[in-house]
């Protein structure tokens, strides 16, 4: 069910900026051309979250999915406005199905391993962030005063902070959930880029540092793990 909501999600934030897209170009058509004008403001993401760098034995399982929005300043760096430097703030929640358990011991501390099929079964296992992002980008874009459907490539790194995160277990050991484990990493940062025409974007983050910190391990090998987030995004003025 909440797969479905999140496509059905998905599909209406499509309509509403298809519809915005129609709209926007029929205004610019009949207004004076704007000399100074900016590009892409808001944006919306819908990703689809790997994990990389995993221990042996570690699997993903289900869908693993990102939702991400936020707001951009666009700064042209060229007379013809078609080169920019975008600076933003925005959020990201991110949900991880997979087969490592975390669960917590009589001290407080929590131990990481990944789950033996054969001893324990589950229906739910994942872990989750929910981050404040602050992106920084360089922006190509083939735009004009008067034309909104344009080609763009948008590169550049996102700084995040975890505000929030979380691991759930719903299985023959128990149901478990534990929030704000402090062996996620508090900030976390990647290489992002963008490109497409008009609405539809591809986009990817390549993450590069770890999940979790130095003290997060599973028989004293640290979880190195990172992520890779590929889905569309959408810019809306």
């Amino acid at each position: 069910m909440k797969h479905l909501l999140s496509f059905i999600l998905f599909l209406c934030v499509a309509q509403i900026i298809s519809a915005q897209d129609t709209l926007i170009t029929t205004v610019l058509d009949t207004t004076v051309a704007d000399s100074k004008y900016r590009e892409d403001q808001f944006y919306i993401a819908v990703t689809y979250d790997l994990l990389i760098n995993k221990p042996t034995d570690l699997s993903q399982s289900g869908f693993s999915s990102g939702f991400h929005f936020g707001f951009i300043r666009d700064f042209p760096i060229n007379k013809k406005r078609d080169l920019a430097i975008g600076i933003g703030l925005g959020f990201s929640s991110n949900s991880y199905n997979q087969n490592l358990l975390v669960l917590e011991d009589n001290s407080g501390d929590f131990n990481y391993s990944i789950i033996d099929n054969n001893e324990v079964t589950f229906t739910k296992n994942k872990f989750s962030t929910y981050l404040l992002e602050v992106p920084f980008e360089l922006r190509w874009r083939k735009s004009t005063p008067s034309e909104y459907r344009f080609w763009r490539i948008y590169t550049g790194i996102k700084l995040g902070y975890v505000i929030a995160n979380s691991a759930k277990f719903n299985g023959s050991l128990g149901n478990t959930k534990y929030a704000n484990i402090k062996e996620f990493n508090n900030f976390q940062y990647g290489l992002t880029f963008s490109a497409g025409y008009g609405t539809w974007n591809f986009h990817l983050y390549y993450g590069l540092n770890p999940i979790f910190d130095s003290n997060a391990n599973i028989n004293n090998k640290k979880i190195d793990l990172k992520t890779v987030k590929i889905g569309l995004i959408f810019y809306i003025l």
